[in-house]
């Protein structure tokens, strides 16, 4: 990923003025401000503020300032109980303001997650760059013939070079008709906000995304999920290192919890009481769809 002179001149300063604060600091997060993580070819991951910490979280849990008598032990302990019992509000109170590069069919995805602010890069009054996502060739696959919303086996390396060929010559056309149509050598120029309607999806964009670490959570779940697309699933898996330094004890809970954890419908926990009294549980007599009896077995392993 190429950094402008301008963009590391920026951060270096940023970096280089620290501002003595009376508010809340998290020392794992202080180390990641500013900073670019690296994704994907052209992308990143770049923190720009946040507020809160693991202190935060208990000190809304218990409505009250300060540490109090509670020992660090006794705070991890109820930032567990929390999450174990879905009280989601505490959680809400910590934010982070991320800054990041992204191709644009990754951010049509993202923007489902609809609990977050967000303000993208303007293409009506900025020109994009020549700047395209293209995949690696193990990361080309056929179309899953179990999901219908996933990938199958990596493609063959010749049909995987000739779709890499298609990728990188139409993004290389349509961004030179996009040029073409904007210029004003010899002609009125298209305006912008028309022109990039000829851009392809791989294109990369930029935008400023807020969110409370509830719903940050709630994003991660989804996203740093191996079932996830791996396009977005690597942005995701970024975001919980930040998050680890961020806020150790609540993403050790959240691991736990939610990344590691299940969720068993009531059909689901009648056949686990069934099994675990010694009865013989199969699809056939188990009250589940062939579907929830796969999940059912996956997550028992």
């Amino acid at each position: 990923m190429k950094l402008t002179e301008e963009q590391k001149a920026e951060i270096a300063e940023l970096r280089a003025t620290p501002r003595p604060t009376l508010r809340a600091v998290s020392e794992g997060m202080e180390a990641h401000l500013y900073n670019i993580n690296p994704v994907l070819d052209h992308g990143f991951v770049r923190v720009i503020d946040y507020m809160g910490d693991d202190a935060a979280i208990c000190q809304a849990a218990r409505v009250s300032y300060g540490k109090g008598t509670k020992s660090v032990q006794n705070d991890e302990g109820l930032i567990r109980y929390l999450m174990r019992h879905w009280h989601s509000t505490p959680f809400e109170m910590c934010e982070i303001k991320l800054h990041v590069k992204l191709p644009v069919f990754v951010a049509r995805q993202w923007i489902r997650h609809r609990t977050a602010n967000v303000n993208e890069y303007s293409a009506r009054y900025s020109i994009l760059d020549r700047e395209f996502y293209i995949p690696q060739p193990e990361h080309l696959a056929a179309q899953s013939v179990i999901n219908n919303q996933g990938r199958g086996e990596v493609l063959a390396p010749e049909e995987a070079a000739r779709v890499l060929e298609y990728l990188k010559n139409d993004a290389a056309r349509a961004y030179d008709h996009y040029e073409e149509m904007i210029g004003q050598d010899g002609q009125q120029g298209l305006a912008r906000e028309l022109a990039r309607m000829n851009l392809p999806a791989n294109i990369y964009t930029q935008w400023y995304w807020k969110v409370d670490l509830h719903n940050l959570f709630h994003f991660l779940r989804l996203r740093a999920d191996s079932h996830a697309q791996y396009e977005i699933r690597v942005y995701a898996e970024e975001m919980c290192r930040l998050v680890k330094d961020w806020v150790p004890a609540a993403y050790r809970a959240f691991e736990d919890y939610r990344m590691g954890g299940a969720t068993l419908s009531e059909g689901a926990l009648s056949c686990l009481r069934r099994m675990l009294a010694g009865e013989a549980v199969t699809e056939d007599n188990s009250g589940m769809s062939k579907g929830e009896w796969r999940e059912f077995k996956d997550i028992l392993g």
